[in-house]
């Protein structure tokens, strides 16, 4: 498996993170958005992944 953990460019809500997670571990983004509500420190994580993944390439 030669993926990497990136943001999404097609399923983003407001950075593109759950999206890209999900993407990177073949779950539903609906899942992953809920774990991030439930999280108890989800928006200090949440800040330092939109700062530290990668953006996906442009598709065409």
């Amino acid at each position: 498996m030669n993926t990497k953990l990136r943001k999404s460019s097609t399923d983003k809500s407001i950075a593109g993170v759950c999206g890209g997670i999900a993407e990177y571990f073949g779950i539903s983004s609906f899942a992953v958005r809920l774990l991030f509500i439930f999280l108890p420190a989800n928006i200090i994580i949440y800040l330092i992944l939109v700062n530290t993944m990668s953006d996906s390439p442009p598709s065409l």
